[in-house]
Order: C-alpha cells, then sequence, then structure tokens
C-alpha cells in the first residue's frame, strides 16, 4: 500500500487562522485569490515534513502556528517499522504528524503521538514526500539521491551487476580493513610477539608443574619447623608409651594407665553386661593409643633438619613466585597462560603470510571491482541518455523548447557502495549554455517545472509516494499551461500529487479541488478551505479564466476545460 496525506489541520499560519485540506489520493489542487493564502499551504506541509520554522510566518496576535497531518501508511511497510522504533504508534495505519512553532522560534514536533526531534520528521520525509517550491527544491538536488533516481530508472538492466558490484565490494571493504589492522599494527604486534615469546621461555626454562607450588610451601613448613615437629612427635611419644630408659615406677604412661583399667574391667565383666561394653571400648583404646605412638616413633625418625634441602625449595618457591608474579596467581594458572600464549603465538607468527594471502586476495577483488564498476558505468550511461532525452522532451511541452536536460557521470577514483560513478543532474537554458547544476541553471519558476519533468520521466521509479508543487506553472499559459496540468495528472496515476496553481488549465486536471477563500478583513477563517463539487469548480475556473464566477463565457469555457481533462484522463 502506497502511503499518502490523508488530512492537514493548518492554524495560525501566515494569513489563515484555521484550515482543514482533506486530500485525495490521487492530484489535488489548491487555488484561490491572490493573498488568500495558498502558498501556506505548501508552508504548512513543509513544517510538517521537518521544513525550516519561521516565526514570521505565525499569525499576526497568535502565539503559536500548529499543523497537524493524518497520513495513511501500510501497517506493515517501512514507514510504520521508523515510527515504532523511535516509540510512535501507527493505529489501524493512520499516522499523525505534528508540529508547532511559537513566536519566539521554538519548535516541536510529534510522531506517532510522541515527542520527536525535528530532525526525525525530516528523515521521515525522504520517503514520505518531495516539496518542489519556489524555495524548496532539497529532494532531487542531493546527489545521492539523483544517482538512486537514475539507478531505479536503468531498470533490470542494472540489477544484476549492482548486486554482484555490491557483493563484491562488501568483501573488498573486509579483506582492506583486515590488510590495514595487520600491516598497520606490525610494530605492535611484533611487540606482543617478543613478549609472549620471552614470557613462554621462561616458563619452560622453570618448567613448573601443576600444584607444585602448594607443595612446596608445605615442604618448606615442614623443614623450617623439623627440631619442634620431631620434639613434638618424641614427647607426644612418651607420654602414650614411656620412656624406656627411665627406671621403672616413674612417669605413667597412657598405654600402661588403660592396661591397668582394663585389667579391672576384665576381672568383673561378666557380672554385668556393661561393665563388658567398657572393658571392650578400653581395649579398642589401647590398640589405637598403640597405633598413634607407632606413628609418631616413626615420624620423629623421620624428621630430620635438611639445610640442604630447604634452601632448595626456598630457591625452587622463588622461582615459582616470579612467575606467578607475572603470569598467574598459581602454577596452574601460569601453565594456562602458556597453553593461550602459545596458541596467540602462532597466530601473530602467521601474520606474514596471512599478509600475503590477503594481499593477492584484495588485488583480485580489486580487478573484479573495476570490471563491474565499467559494466555499471555502461548501463547508467545508456539510461542517462535516454533519461536526458525523455526530460528534454518533456520540457519542450511545458513550455522550456530550448532548456536541454543532460546527467553527467563522473569517475570517481575511489569504489564506493554504489560503484565508482559520481551522477549529476544538469541543464542548459539555451543551445549555447553550458550544463550547469539544476539549481544553477533555472529560475525557481523554470526549476519547479524542470523538477515536475524530471519526475514525470521518473514516476513509477521513484518511490516517494506524495509531491508537492508550488507554482509549478509560473510564467506561462496557454497550451504550455495544458500541458503541465496533464503531466501533473500523469504523475498522480502513480502517486498523490497536491498543487498550488493559479491557472485553470491546470485545475482541470485535478481530481479534488480545493480552495483557499478570503475573507473580508483579509484572512482565512475557520471554513477558508473548501472542496468543490461539480458546481463549484465550474464557477471557481470561471473566476480564474475571467475574474467573473457568474460569467457565460468564464462558466462555458470552465465546463469545457473539465471536459478536456476528463477525455484526457
Amino acid at each position: 500500500m502506497r502511503p499518502r496525506v490523508e488530512e492537514v489541520r493548518i492554524q495560525g499560519l501566515g494569513v489563515i487562522d484555521e484550515a482543514v485540506l482533506e486530500l485525495s489520493p490521487g492530484f489535488n489542487v489548491v487555488t484561490g485569490e491572490t493573498g488568500a493564502g495558498k502558498t501556506m499551504v505548501v508552508t504548512g506541509l513543509g513544517l510538517l515534513f521537518g521544513g525550516r520554522a519561521d516565526p514570521s510566518r505565525i499569525r499576526p496576535g497568535a502565539e503559536r502556528a500548529s499543523v497537524e497531518g493524518t497520513l495513511v501508511i501500510d501497517p506493515g511497510g517501512r514507514v510504520a517499522q521508523q515510527v515504532e522504533d523511535i516509540g510512535g504508534q501507527a493505529e489501524d495505519g493512520e499516522l499523525i504528524i505534528s508540529r508547532t512553532v511559537s513566536a519566539e522560534g521554538r519548535s516541536r514536533a510529534w510522531l506517532g503521538g510522541r515527542s520527536v526531534p525535528v530532525g526525525t520528521l525530516t528523515y521521515l520525509a525522504d520517503d514520505l514526500v518531495a516539496v518542489h517550491g519556489q524555495m524548496d527544491q532539497q529532494r532531487l538536488l542531493q546527489p545521492a539521491r539523483q544517482r538512486a533516481a537514475l539507478d531505479r530508472y536503468a531498470g533490470n538492466a542494472l540489477v544484476k551487476p549492482l548486486r554482484a558490484y555490491t557483493q563484491a565490494y562488501r568483501r573488498h571493504k573486509q579483506v582492506a580493513a583486515q590488510l590495514e589492522e595487520l600491516t598497520t599494527r606490525a610494530r605492535e604486534r611484533a611487540q606482543e610477539a617478543d613478549l609472549l615469546r620471552f614470557g613462554l621461555e621462561e616458563i619452560e626454562k622453570v618448567d613448573p608443574k601443576p600444584g607444585e607450588d602448594a607443595e612446596l610451601r608445605a615442604e618448606e613448613e615442614r623443614l623450617s619447623h623439623a627440631d619442634a615437629l620431631r620434639n613434638a612427635a618424641t614427647t607426644a611419644h612418651t607420654a602414650l608409651l614411656g620412656d624406656p630408659m627411665e627406671a621403672a615406677g616413674g612417669a605413667r604412661d597412657v598405654v600402661s594407665l588403660l592396661g591397668e583399667a582394663r585389667a579391672a574391667m576384665e576381672a568383673v565383666r561378666d557380672f554385668d553386661a556393661q561393665l563388658a561394653g567398657v572393658a571392650d571400648r578400653l581395649a579398642e583404646a589401647g590398640y589405637l593409643i598403640s597405633d598413634v605412638a607407632t606413628d609418631l616413633a616413626a615420624y620423629a625418625e623421620s624428621v630430620e633438619a635438611d639445610p640442604g634441602r630447604l634452601a632448595a625449595v626456598q630457591e625452587r618457591r622463588s622461582v615459582l613466585s616470579g612467575l606467578t608474579r607475572k603470569y598467574g596467581e598459581d602454577t596452574t594458572a601460569v601453565l594456562a597462560w602458556a597453553q593461550s600464549s602459545a596458541a596467540r603465538l602462532t597466530e601473530l607468527e602467521g601474520d606474514d603470510e596471512r599478509i600475503g594471502e590477503l594481499t593477492r586476495e584484495l588485488d583480485e577483488l580489486t580487478a573484479r571491482l573495476t570490471e563491474l564498476a565499467d559494466e555499471l558505468t555502461k548501463v547508467r550511461e545508456a539510461a542517462a541518455e535516454r533519461f536526458g532525452h525523455a526530460v528534454t522532451e518533456e520540457l519542450t511541452a511545458l513550455a522550456m523548447p530550448h532548456a536541454r536536460v543532460v546527467v553527467q557521470l563522473t569517475r570517481s577514483d575511489e569504489f564506493g557502495p554504489e560503484g565508482r560513478d559520481e551522477v549529476e543532474l544538469r541543464m542548459a537554458a539555451h543551445p549555447a549554455a553550458p550544463p550547469l547544476p539544476l539549481n544553477k541553471g533555472a529560475s525557481g519558476g523554470e526549476l519547479s517545472r524542470v523538477m515536475l519533468a524530471i519526475e514525470v520521466v521518473f514516476a513509477g521509479a521513484d518511490p516517494v509516494p506524495t509531491f508537492v508543487f508550488d507554482e509549478v506553472d509560473a510564467g506561462v499559459g496557454g497550451k504550455a499551461a495544458v500541458e503541465i496540468g496533464r503531466r501533473l495528472a500523469r504523475l498522480a496515476r502513480t502517486a498523490q500529487v497536491i498543487v498550488v496553481t493559479h491557472l485553470p488549465q491546470v485545475a482541470a486536471f485535478a481530481d479534488q479541488h480545493l480552495v483557499v477563500e478570503k475573507a473580508s478583513d483579509g484572512s482565512v477563517v475557520r471554513s477558508g478551505v473548501v472542496t468543490l463539487n461539480h458546481e463549484g469548480r465550474v464557477r471557481e475556473l470561471s473566476r480564474m479564466l475571467a475574474g467573473l464566477e457568474d460569467s457565460e463565457l468564464g462558466r462555458a469555457h470552465a465546463e469545457e476545460l473539465l471536459g478536456l481533462a476528463a477525455a484526457d484522463r
């Protein structure tokens, strides 16, 4: 579904107090007496789509000017998605846009019920509207727009080579970025490789084992306190089993005391089951204490003060500490660092080979891009020639018989996303004049007609759904005016067209005719914009033709114009 503007409400803008424009999907024309505020309609549409806010345009005595537009859009289309992305809503395919400008120059905008920067409206307008007025000819004056429009005009002939070029361009860009990263960071990567190599060599020289630092720490503790450990074990052993070197009757050991207690229990165990259980437990305790005493004796004999081994352990721990300070919290982490660093070093050491591979691929892609860009240029040159002839023919019918439009293609030294062609529309006002950029080769009124001719030729290829023309018929009349009306009607077959005109020949071709009525005090009142029926159109066209709404001759001429336009459609 093609988006379109359904209704526009304007308040406090210029001479307009309040006006409502109900627009048709096709050709809408706005007429009215001089000074009634027709151009304010275009100004209001410009504000609605992000145009510059001029406080001097606010109606005298009003605090602000406001414009609100209702657009019909595809709920699943691109515009609806853009609105949703910024948090706005388009309910049932209906989008509300509004803009206010205060007398102090402050401007505010709303899109889908959400306050947005004015720039958002400008961004959205690129896909919605093209305004061609005396002071507003921006869209197709942008080089990127001109190239995109020419590409759409070229049609299927450009689709396949452009798709192939786009794929090759993306890969070319990726390879060029990788190659630049490798070559421009060669010094940093070499330094990184040296640091990794040094670290790996240092670790390899030490040859740490997983958990080795914890084991050495425990061994150092034992060796550092060997005398205390041996004395403690000996003392405990003596307490449990006694000292065989002491004379009988000396200190009594734990095992002897347990033996006496067990003997006392064994003597009476048959008389009481409870004491029998105690006797068994004393026996178990005796066995356990004897085992512990044996272990203590063996431990005491094994513990020796070994200054040499202690020095070796401390030295090894010092070496390992040097590694853990640099590469990890323990030897396990150091070994993990070594593993990952070895992989990274392998990658870095392969850079030279990788650079060679990427260089060869980049050369191949450059050759391929050159070939595809040449193909794009040939297709565009053919389309540009057809387009130039078509627009020039249109200008002849629009009372510019000596004007000539050409498409200039300039070859860039750099590859771009769309090729190497820079496209610029140019116009020569007469045969002896050199082709100049559109905004320099034509006056304001001529430029509107040039844009009309271009839009008619681009019709169907240009995706913009709404076109606005202000004074496109400036300086023409008679047959040329009829041709302008005919071409606007032709453009309205594929897009919504809104035209402000003072020529009846143009107005006769409209699908919907709106008239801005001027009140006696020089302002436009609330009911100032009226949608005309057939009888109203006859009266308005008669006024435009003869200046007298009820002139029989004027009415007859108006009927004739309406009949001519209807037959042409």
